[in-house]
């Protein structure tokens, strides 16, 4: 039985990813930070064969110890301080997680490794926003980085991180650059979750309106349960690399309010949503698209869920969830 150990275990990758690989007959832990994690519940809940230690991304004893404890085949690393606009207002903290965080969990698997440095795999968690300033349309593994944002940057330093230790070292080491990816585990506070719970709450009359930034922005938009599959399937490759994951089509925030409201059946959304600035970005990313050619010739992966699926499944969901009381 293989054994895998995932950081950001609580967050929507980490329990798609866990549930992906307990169906595949994987021994799984999870790292958990914080004596009173409040989603400890909720990976019980839904994954009880897991085994999780407590540990933290900036506390390297901390890492091999659930090294030490879990012994693990395959090491995903999804924490991260995620919220792209909070780490405009906590960029030290994001840097330290975010960044450096993965230089710890590289260091922790490389003593853990030992004289055999391929033995445990690593997956390393980049981002689109590494992209940010997009220099080609669309863009791939070769497409120069032009990070927007403190949480780009953070991402940037531990993607070439995980390519230095890959050369460096002969771990083997691997990055998924996923475009944005959400589903019904999406967190309240990213745009597409927030417009998904909007939506529910005004078909069943208990909100107004919403309120959003730039609706112009555009983004490749998959669902989190089809990636955490590119994850694993990078895991596989006899021999480590980088990938790009995404459907290779855009979408605007106009587009996502269209399709949502509309399953809702609201033909005109615009008394319905305000802008403020307060939600813009400083520095804004304006089109993000992925050629995932390279996912797909090798590791024989391609997206399930179209983006219109993706986001009535949302608006269902939470339409069930506030129905049911949740």
């Amino acid at each position: 039985m293989p054994t895998a150990l995932i950081t950001g275990i609580t967050g929507q990758d980490g329990l798609y990813l866990a549930e992906l690989l307990v169906a595949k007959g994987y021994d799984v832990h999870g790292l958990i930070r914080g004596q009173n994690n409040p989603k400890l519940d909720l990976v019980r809940r839904l994954l009880p064969e897991v085994r999780l230690h407590h540990g933290d991304l900036t506390d390297m004893s901390s890492l091999i110890r659930a090294l030490r404890e879990s012994q693990p085949d395959e090491v995903y690393n999804l924490g991260a301080v995620s919220f792209v606009a909070y780490s405009w207002e906590n960029a030290a903290l994001t840097t330290d997680v975010t960044a450096k965080g993965v230089l710890n969990m590289l260091e922790a698997v490389r003593l853990h490794a030992g004289d055999r440095p391929d033995s445990v795999r690593f997956y390393q968690a980049s981002s689109s926003e590494m992209f940010g300033k997009v220099q080609e349309v669309p863009q791939r593994e070769s497409t120069l980085l032009w990070p927007r944002s403190p949480y780009g940057v953070s991402k940037v330093f531990g993607h070439y991180m995980t390519i230095n230790y890959r050369e460096s070292y002969g771990m083997h080491a691997s990055s998924g650059i996923l475009f944005n990816h959400e589903s019904p585990r999406r967190g309240p506070e990213f745009v597409t979750r927030k417009i998904s719970e909007a939506v529910a709450r005004i078909k069943l009359g208990l909100q107004e309106d919403v309120v959003l930034g730039n609706l112009d922005a555009e983004r490749d938009w998959g669902y989190a349960g089809d990636y955490v599959e590119a994850m694993w399937l990078m895991l596989q490759q006899p021999t480590a690399d980088d990938y790009v994951v995404a459907t290779g089509e855009t979408h605007s925030i106009r587009d996502f309010l269209d399709v949502a409201f509309d399953h809702v059946g609201v033909d005109d959304w615009t008394s319905y949503v305000r802008q403020d600035e307060r939600f813009m970005r400083p520095a804004e990313v304006d089109q993000l698209i992925g050629d995932a050619s390279k996912a797909r010739d090798v590791l024989g992966w391609k997206p399930k869920v179209p983006f219109e699926a993706l986001v009535t499944m949302m608006v269902d969901a939470d339409l069930a969830a506030i129905q049911q009381g949740w």
